[in-house]
């Protein structure tokens, strides 16, 4: 015949004068897995306690594997692991010391026996991988851990203890359902190790899912001690209320179904809560991802713009030398030449003065030689202004308007404050090649009868160009982005030069219907003209 591993008789305990426990008689046989039912105040936690050692009773006897245990003892050096209902963890040791605490792995160094650290660890990820959890890292401290994980390494820290009974007091109240089932799952695996388990619930379909026997306390007595596949709902539910009447019956299994449904409902909306948490999450690591690749891409992209500026202001100074060094050629070499010339030819009709044919033909020459000296004197003026360098930008202005409106037809107003000065070279040839620039403009394409330039100080280092005429302005569909495509690079080079001086290009109606191009541009300011 068949001794039970665990008998307990009479077991009393009191509190006071409030007796929690009368006379309760408990026997477990090896590999028997044993509900034990009860509603809240019942006695289910004393009662497990008491069976484990840790609460010693005021009456009653216990014997453990053949033994007689006396109160208190230590249950792991009997073969028996507790799970608590709530979490019993040392908050200054980390999660793998807390899965092993007071049955440390060890092993033999030189005569010493040393904790092995590193297979408690490897241990401790085995248990938590059966119960599908996995920790970043087995070195956080258990004060640390939120009442999820304490839960979960309180588990963890039941299953590692080498028992031959483990006594489980309902720690699926802290569960969320996919735990519990694992729980579930695991008792069963314990049974099938031929380990008896204790399992206090009060989850009626828990309990019929997977106990071979229930006990059901009521107010502090054992009420029921039947087999589960010889009892049902009803029976039990009249033993934890305490009676057999029907109308005492029915609420209590409505409220339990209820309760365990809504309990069930809301662990599924939190689980989808956590799983939207974490696609939320995720998505917020993709994005962070994302900008901060937009980040790198922004800054590779502000680098590259810098340099093509830095590349853009060097051709335009380059190109701005190379104008002045032909202008200079044209003017001491190419000018002179043709001068020369010019008084050749008039020696030589000096010389044929009786031959009227070639002195006319001489003449016209000589005419042509005049305007090709003009022209050339002009394009002089247009590669580099030779008043700029020694006279400064206002005087250049001045010439420069004053020929353009001779040559167009179309009278300029300049508008210079008498005490403009000079500016940096750099600035005042932009500055110069955007006026010239959009004067070209005007001639070209806006059909103006008249042109104003006006140049004001907006601030202590802002200077304000604007340049108005009375055409036929821009078009009702003007893209700056489509002029290089259509060739028209004059208000584009505008647009890249104001912007290399750091500026800004803004183009607008003008009060006489044509276009108003204002450029504001920032200065170091300069010394006035004396």
């Amino acid at each position: 015949m068949v001794k039970p591993l665990l008998k307990a008789a009479g077991i009393t305990k009191r509190f006071g004068s409030l007796t929690v426990l009368r006379n309760v008689n408990v026997e477990i046989y090896p590999g028997e897995i044993v509900g034990l039912a009860g509603r809240s105040g019942a006695g289910k936690t004393i009662l497990s306690r008491v069976l484990a050692g840790l609460l010693p009773p005021e009456n009653g006897r216990l014997t453990f594997n053949g033994r007689s245990l006396s109160w208190p003892f230590q249950p792991q050096k009997h073969g028996i692991s507790i799970i608590h209902q709530e979490p019993k963890l040392a908050d200054q040791f980390d999660i793998t010391s807390n899965i092993f605490l007071g049955h440390e792995l060890k092993h033999n160094i030189l005569g010493y026996e040393l904790l092995d650290h590193r297979k408690m660890h490897e241990k401790a990820r085995e248990i938590l991988a059966q119960l599908g959890v996995e920790f970043p890292t087995l070195h956080e401290k258990a004060a640390n851990l939120n009442s999820d994980d304490r839960t979960i390494v309180s588990l963890a820290q039941g299953i590692a203890t080498p028992a031959i009974l483990r006594i489980v007091d309902d720690p699926v109240a802290l569960l969320s359902t996919p735990f519990q089932d694992k729980l579930l799952s695991l008792i069963e695996q314990w049974q099938q190790e031929e380990t008896a388990v204790l399992y206090s619930s009060q989850n009626l379909d828990h309990l019929f899912a997977v106990t071979d026997r229930i006990i059901v306390l009521c107010r502090g007595e054992v009420t029921a001690n039947v087999r589960t596949d010889e009892t049902d709902r009803e029976e039990i539910v009249a033993a934890l209320v305490g009676s057999s009447e029907r109308q005492q019956r029915t609420p209590v299994i409505w409220a339990l179904d209820s309760y365990y449904k809504a309990k069930q409902q809301a662990e599924q909306l939190h689980h989808n809560q956590l799983l939207l948490e974490q696609d939320l999450a995720a998505r917020d690591t993709i994005n962070q991802q994302l900008l901060a690749q937009l980040a790198e891409q922004v800054q590779a992209l502000d680098k590259a713009n810098l340099a093509l500026q830095d590349a853009q202001r060097r051709l335009l100074t380059q190109r701005e030398e190379e104008r002045k060094h032909l202008a200079r050629e044209l003017h001491d070499d190419t000018i002179q030449d043709l001068l020369s010339i010019n008084y050749q030819l008039e020696e030589i009709a000096s010389l044929a003065e009786d031959n009227e044919t070639l002195v006319t033909e001489l003449d016209d020459v000589r005419h042509a030689i005049r305007q090709l000296v003009a022209n050339v004197r002009g394009i002089c003026g247009d590669l580099r202004p030779p008043t700029i360098d020694s006279l400064g930008l206002s005087a250049a202005l001045k010439s420069y308007a004053q020929s353009w409106s001779e040559r167009t037809g179309i009278p300029v107003k300049l508008t210079i404050g008498k005490n403009f000065g000079r500016l940096p070279e750099a600035i005042e040839l932009s500055v110069f090649r955007i006026v010239q620039e959009s004067l070209n403009n005007i001639w070209k394409h806006a059909d103006a009868s008249q042109v104003e330039v006006k140049f004001s100080y907006g601030s202590r280092r802002m200077l304000s160009i604007t340049i108005t005429d009375d055409g036929k302005g821009l078009p009702d569909d003007f893209d700056m982005s489509r002029l290089s495509s259509a060739g028209h690079y004059g208000l584009l080079g505008i647009s890249e030069r104001v912007a290399l001086l750091g500026g800004r290009l803004k183009m607008q109606k003008s009060s006489h219907g044509g276009l108003m191009l204002t450029v504001e541009i920032p200065h170091p300011r300069a010394t006035h003209a004396i």
